[in-house]
């Protein structure tokens, strides 16, 4: 399971005929270190138009570069002293409420005051150190999935190595129960949806339904329609990126407050200035002692509030 952050360019006319790894260095100079450009590189985590490159390659004025970043210690992921919600926590297991703003992982205009930093902080004489490779890159053990920047809810972050591991393999082989409560424009209504997502052929933060993609399923069950919103329960058997988004603007039901897939016209109507999407409950057996837990993030104030009329 890739818990990599990653970010997509566009090469300009100025950059076109360099090399890459002198392209990527001058983009992010927070980074400061062309030699940690061609590492990416040469582990294939930089892919030009989807393909892997090598460091001399010298792109053209449009071409696409994606760039999948690797958190090492030169790139100084410092600990914050941000508050935490703790929902659960003991010597291997740090459970959270992540707020509506907050970023999981430092990444291109986010380097601090995420939950990696906050992380860090928390749990300074109980985080170790541990390798960093393709499969875990992270310098320290923590992060084994994600939620979108406005994205409130459950996230679970582990304390040592062997959970770390352990939760990813718990993750990846989808024996992790994970469901969300969303304000949906219109009405979904029951069932299930099992569609393919992918990156967006053209719009390329975006992802969409792809026949090529990865498989995505998705369990829907409307709980409450006003006639305009409902009230719309998801659970979700794979975590592809933007996973509910994705498959509730494929209904044409997209989640109230989205930007990116929803409807504007609505939004705006009903001032919503977030995704209205919460990761309200999840269920997985401890990865040390194999006890089935299951956490309940509180409903935020602004989902609540829908709630109440729909």
């Amino acid at each position: 399971m890739s818990v990599d952050p990653s970010e997509l360019i566009v090469i300009s006319e100025s950059e076109s005929g360099e090399r890459l790894d002198k392209i990527l260095a001058n983009r992010y100079r927070e980074v400061q270190s062309r030699a940690y450009f061609q590492k990416l590189i040469e582990e294939k985590r930089v892919l030009l138009n989807g393909e892997p490159i090598k460091k001399r390659m010298k792109p053209e004025v449009g071409d696409e570069v994606e760039i999948f970043f690797l958190i090492t210690p030169e790139i100084n992921i410092t600990p914050e002293n941000i508050p935490l919600e703790v929902l659960y926590e003991d010597s291997h297991l740090l459970v959270i409420n992540k707020p509506v703003g907050m970023v999981v992982h430092p990444a291109p205009g986010h380097w601090s005051g995420t939950f990696v930093n906050a992380l860090l902080y928390h749990c300074q004489q109980e985080l170790p150190d541990a390798p960093t490779s393709i499969n875990s890159p992270f310098p320290r053990p923590g992060i084994v999935h994600r939620l979108d920047k406005d994205t409130t809810g459950v996230l679970v972050a582990a304390k040592t190595a062997t959970a770390h591991q352990r939760l990813i393999e718990l993750f990846s082989g989808r024996q992790v129960h994970k469901e969300y409560l969303a304000i949906c424009v219109g009405n979904p209504g029951s069932g299930v949806i099992n569609q393919p997502i992918g990156r967006h052929p053209i719009h390329r933060q975006k992802m969409t339904i792809r026949e090529e993609g990865k498989s995505a399923v998705t369990k829907v069950n409307t709980l409450s329609f006003d006639g305009k919103l409902s009230v719309v329960a998801l659970v979700i058997e794979t975590g592809r990126t933007h996973q509910v988004r994705v498959h509730m603007q494929h209904r044409g039901t997209p989640v109230l407050g989205d930007s990116v897939y929803g409807n504007s016209q609505m939004n705006t109507k009903f001032h919503a200035d977030r995704q209205l999407l919460h990761a309200h409950r999840m269920r997985l057996n401890h990865p040390i002692t194999g006890e089935e837990l299951q956490f309940e993030a509180p409903i935020p104030e602004d989902i609540d509030r829908f709630m109440k009329i729909c």
